[in-house]
């Protein structure tokens, strides 16, 4: 791994290194620029992503590619109505010598790809909170130490479909970013089609280890904030709690609940890690709003009054920041 005289050349090195990434990525994923660009700051952070969409916007492909970019393991769980938690975390079997042995699941690699995760019932969806939040599984009394880095990507789709489970609030609060994918441009569908219906082949470049990942995770977290800008991200959250001093007029009227202090939390890493990757040194406020819809949309929950006035989650947080 390479050595940097001081970490301000580090933070230009990570900065470089993230374009070359989403240049490399680029190679296989038609636009969803933006995207890419909050799974790579969530993998930065030593976060999970959650990936929203209907089938088919190439979701499994997205974090298939980023496994390929990275020098790490990758594991790939299916998530379906008959999946008990022990086919994702391991289990205890009797061996040759009459010996119990645990034999790990796909929960032992460096990027889980949890495809559908919202298709398995809560149980099994549960399994996998203590693998997100300790990085490590705990299996007939014994705790079992994943390997570092450790993310969970997961795809979700909408809970409006046929055959899916609402994921639990504790565990969606586990996930940095809630990542909506839209359908893509007429231009870049066009472009899809042209590169899906051929022969064609990409092979990709590997553009970073997991121990560079380690080190820029790290480094990430060393990056000094202001007090203002510390203060406006803890604000932001505060202010999506209906009841409290600082609650907005719209967070009362429309809002159950929202969102806790991990919000405010991966607020000022996520604006840390946005500053790095765009060349500075330090974040702003500008960084903080950069991520904080995909930060605070799965922590805040309406109300039947905004349900029924059609008041959205992303309208609320607009008007908050």
């Amino acid at each position: 791994m390479t050595q940097f005289k001081s970490d301000v050349d580090a933070v230009d090195a990570l900065a470089s290194s993230f374009k070359r990434m989403k240049d490399e990525i680029g190679r296989v994923i038609v636009g969803q620029e933006d995207v890419i660009k909050k799974v790579l700051i969530c993998i930065f952070c030593d976060g999970h992503a959650l990936l929203v969409g209907v089938p088919g916007l190439a979701k499994t492909l997205l974090v298939q590619t980023i496994a390929d970019v990275l020098d790490l393991s990758f594991k790939r769980i299916q998530f379906t109505p008959d999946l008990m938690p022990s086919d994702i975390t391991g289990s205890e079997i009797l061996n040759d010598s009459r010996q119990f042995q645990f034999t790990k699941g796909p929960l032992f690699a460096n990027i889980v790809l949890a495809d559908e995760i919202n298709r398995t019932p809560p149980k099994t969806q549960a399994a996998l909170l203590e693998a997100m939040q300790e990085r490590s599984v705990t299996v007939a009394g014994q705790r079992h130490k994943l390997d570092l880095p450790f993310f969970v990507l997961a795809t979700q789709n909408p809970i409006e479909q046929e055959g899916t489970y609402p994921l639990p609030e504790a565990q969606l609060d586990r996930f940095m970013f809630n990542i909506k994918l839209d359908y893509p441009s007429f231009k870049e569908e066009v472009e899809v089609v042209k590169k899906t219906t051929t022969n064609r082949t990409v092979e990709l470049a590997e553009v970073m280890s997991g121990d560079e990942i380690r080190y820029f995770q790290r480094l990430i977290r060393k990056i000094p904030i202001a007090d203002n800008v510390l203060e406006y991200a803890v604000k932001l959250a505060a202010k999506t709690r209906p009841g409290t001093s600082l609650a907005a007029d719209s967070v009362n009227n429309y809002l159950s609940w929202g969102a806790g202090p991990r919000a405010s939390q991966f607020l000022v890493i996520g604006a840390k890690c946005h500053a790095a990757i765009s060349g500075k040194y330090s974040p702003d406020i500008s960084d903080v709003k950069a991520v904080a819809e995909p930060i605070l949309r799965h922590r805040i929950v309406k109300n039947y009054k905004a349900e029924a006035e059609g008041i959205t989650i992303e309208k609320l947080i607009a008007d908050l920041l």
